[in-house]
């Protein structure tokens, strides 16, 4: 593609001499200038997909898959069965959540309260990798579990005597009032999703109906599939067997947030793919210059015969090699940042004395990284056509230069 001569010219183009050392900054500048944007952006973007995967696993560990709400119908054993038959490898319990109050000595949080089936696989299976204390053999009648940041937060322990306040009320004397009832705690878990561990209460089917004064007609069945992103094909052929339940999917309440996150995503890579493109502008001066200051040389070289295309891609080269090593250098430091990107958080907040990803504002205890190869080729393909743009603009005007002038004037 290259000639052996076009990359002599190139490889002395990229070693100006001593009286050129402003060429030599503005190399420098471009090649730093390359090598940060698309470093900062594999990061960024790297962050951005950890991000999601991590809370979209987070979402997809805490919550069915599917669920179905009996909207006024009944949610007969005939229906179940004719769901688990169309529908192989899903897993399928009753449930039921409303919302209440947690009452402890003088402190008081409202929170959702979930009544589960713990002999149920899935709900069995996340209880028993996120226990941090109790034991789920503990889990029954008038026993609950509740998350690690509940129970900081209201100085709860194991064996602690709780109460709780539903939404339903009793007649009493006095009036209607709200129910409570009084509750051990069997034991507390830690999901690492901040938000959940301080909002949710899992308590037993039986005791989460009776608290909230509802029957078992009124649970809602909730599903679990082998592939959750599958959710929303599953739900359309659920709905043809019987349309008077309302059913919903986990990304049917997550919708508004994924669409942020996906906004958000694209907003930050077109603004991080500027820097890139204001780093070409110097590979463009720098080049230009370079040109300027090589008139007589490339007189010279087209009276020996040498053509214009030779020349301008020599010249091209330059420009387009000072870009091609800023983008692979600028993927090697973001892919080791985004490697040890918790470790930099450390050191960040550690020497800036500063929280850096708060968890109880993100949700996350660690701050998390995907490194995803078709985001990094994108990176690498958008920035490696700047470069090569941003060296072919100075480069075709040399084919405007007239050989005779150019002698003329030197």
């Amino acid at each position: 593609m290259f000639t052996r001569v076009e990359r002599l010219i190139s490889s002395r183009n990229l070693r100006p001499k001593k009286k050129e050392g402003f060429l030599k900054i503005i190399s420098i500048f471009s090649f730093l200038g390359i090598m940060l944007g698309v470093a900062i952006l594999i990061i960024v973007m790297s962050v951005m997909n950890g991000f999601k995967t991590e809370l979209t696993n987070k979402i997809l560990g805490l919550n069915p898959h599917i669920v179905i709400q009996p909207n006024g119908f009944d949610i007969d054993e005939k229906y179940i069965s004719k769901i688990k038959k169309n529908f192989k490898g899903i897993s399928v319990s009753k449930t039921y959540s409303g919302e209440g109050v947690i009452i402890n000595s003088d402190q008081a949080k409202g929170i959702i309260f979930k009544g589960v089936n713990s002999e149920e696989k899935k709900i069995k299976e996340f209880l028993e990798k996120n226990i941090v204390s109790g034991n789920l053999k503990k889990f029954k009648k008038n026993n609950v579990f509740i998350g690690s940041e509940l129970a900081f937060n209201l100085n709860l322990n194991e064996g602690d005597r709780i109460n709780l306040m539903s939404s339903a009320f009793v007649a009493t004397p006095l009036g209607s009032l709200p129910k409570q009832e009084n509750f051990n705690v069997a034991g507390i878990f830690n999901t690492g999703f901040v938000e959940f561990d301080q909002n949710i209460i899992f308590l037993t089917t039986e005791d989460a109906l009776s608290i909230f004064n509802k029957e078992t007609k009124d649970q809602n069945l909730e599903i679990y599939l082998i592939d959750p992103l599958e959710a929303n094909s599953y739900k359309k052929e659920i709905e043809k067997l019987n349309p008077n339940y309302f059913i919903y999917t986990w990304s049917d309440l997550n919708k508004s947030f994924f669409n942020a996150l996906k906004v958000e995503r694209n907003v930050m890579f077109i603004i991080l793919t500027l820097i890139i493109i204001v780093a070409a502008f110097n590979i463009i001066s720098g080049l230009t210059i370079l040109i300027k200051n090589k008139t007589k040389e490339i007189a010279i070289l087209k009276t020996l015969g040498l053509n214009n295309t030779s020349i301008k891609k020599s010249f091209f080269l330059t420009g387009f090699t000072i870009g091609f090593f800023a983008t692979v250098s600028g993927i090697i430091l973001g892919i080791i940042i985004s490697s040890n990107i918790e470790k930099v958080r450390i050191l960040l907040s550690a020497v800036f004395k500063l929280e850096i990803f708060p968890s109880d504002i993100y949700f996350l205890e660690e701050l998390p990284s995907e490194i995803n190869l078709y985001s990094t080729f994108i990176i690498f393909i958008l920035s490696i056509f700047v470069s090569a743009l941003a060296s072919y603009i100075p480069a075709r005007h040399i084919s405007k230069m007239k050989t005779f002038r150019a002698l003329k004037y030197e």
